[in-house]
């Protein structure tokens, strides 16, 4: 394996991700923002933050597959979302969740970053997602 998920004794729980991540290998493989955008540049799900994140998350293990990764080789994530307030939050955890299982998406997560940001490039684009992975 090369990517160790943990969290320690002591540090706050429960989140639906582990604070730390180990890797070990030779190749970073860094994903840049995806956002809900099909293979033609067409918007997806304009609107909707769950179905915006849950195409982010697809467009995200597309570029891992090129590079021959997996979610499994993830060790850290971060989500740029527009609009953000506290009751963003269950729209936001129906996104992951109705592609984890389809894109094997690690549960609990791998250490991740929400950032409530005013506006990405475009302004409808509600999510944007960027992975970092190990492969050995």
């Amino acid at each position: 394996m090369t990517v160790e998920l943990l969290t320690p004794e002591g540090m706050f729980q429960p989140v639906p991700y582990h604070h730390v991540s180990v890797s070990t290998g030779s190749r970073l493989v860094h994903v840049a923002g995806q956002i809900a955008r099909d293979e033609a540049g067409r918007a997806v799900a304009p609107g909707d933050l769950a179905g915006q994140l849950a195409h982010a998350l697809r467009n995200t293990a597309r570029g891992l597959a090129g590079a021959g990764a997996t979610f499994g080789d993830v060790v850290r994530l971060r989500f740029f979302v527009t609009r953000w307030t506290p009751e963003s939050y269950p729209a936001f955890v129906e996104g992951i969740e109705r592609v984890a299982d389809e894109l094997g998406i690690p549960r609990p997560l791998p250490p991740l970053s929400a950032i409530g940001v005013d506006y990405l490039f475009e302004p409808d684009v509600l999510v944007e997602v960027e992975a970092e992975a190990i492969l050995d």
